[in-house]
This record gives C-alpha cells, structure tokens and sequence, in this order.
C-alpha cells in the first residue's frame, strides 16, 4: 500500500474479524493466509518469522501450547497502511494445564490486498510464564 493510500477501516476491520476466526479455527495455515507471501510476524522482539510457511510454524506452536486457545479481538484502529489489532486469548498451557488469559496487540503493515507485510507483537512474556506455572 502506497504510504499516501489510506485502508479502509471497515474492511480492517473485517480482516481483523476473519484473521481471529482463523486463530480459533485452530488452522496454521489460515492464520498464516492473512498475510503476504515473504510477510513476517516478530514477538516480543524475538526472532522474525518470514514467509507464510513460517507463520505457520509460529501458529502451530502456539496452538500446541494452548491446544484450547480462544481469541478475541478486543480492538482495531487503522492509520493509514498501518493497524493495530488489540486481543485476547483465553486456554489452558498444554503442559501444566494451567488456565491463561493472555493479552496483547500487533502492530501490522498492510499491503494494498489488506495481508500483512509485517507484524510486531507484544504481550507480557513474564505473566504468561507466570500463569503457565500456575501463580
């Protein structure tokens, strides 16, 4: 998307609709369908996860962590190509079977076909951890 072409914020938020039905689909591969063919997702400032076979790959770890995983979008705000999508997710940690309630944000780049080109996400790492062990 041109940087002086604006996305649409009803069809953002249609995305961001599918993209968390995708999530609760528990298909990698239809999370990773909403973003672009050399698209990448970073968490927590971590290592990239570049391609759709790699978000994939990152999906499928979360859905192997939290087999239950439950997203939802909280909410959506659009400025220009950029889009931050606000969730939670709600499960239980595979291992310990400890309840989670887990939220975060992303920050996503938008293409003109409204697919990720890139994707920063953040969530709070040490309450996660914390809540995986059960305190």
């Amino acid at each position: 998307m041109a940087q002086d072409q604006a996305a649409d914020p009803a069809a953002v938020a249609r995305m961001a609709r599918e993209h968390t039905a995708a999530w609760n689909s528990k298909s990698a591969e239809a999370v990773a369908s909403f973003y672009a063919e050399d698209g990448e997702i970073i968490i927590n400032r971590g290592e990239p996860w570049t391609g759709r076979m790699a978000v994939a790959e990152m999906a499928a770890g979360f859905h192997a962590d939290v087999p239950d995983l439950a997203l939802v979008c909280d909410d959506v705000r659009v400025s220009g190509s950029h889009a931050v999508y606000v969730w939670t997710f709600t499960g239980h940690d595979s291992g310990t079977g400890n309840p989670l309630t887990v939220k975060g944000w992303e920050e996503w780049e938008l293409d003109a076909d409204l697919k990720v080109k890139a994707s920063r996400g953040w969530f709070d790492a040490a309450d996660y951890a914390r809540q995986v062990e059960g305190h």
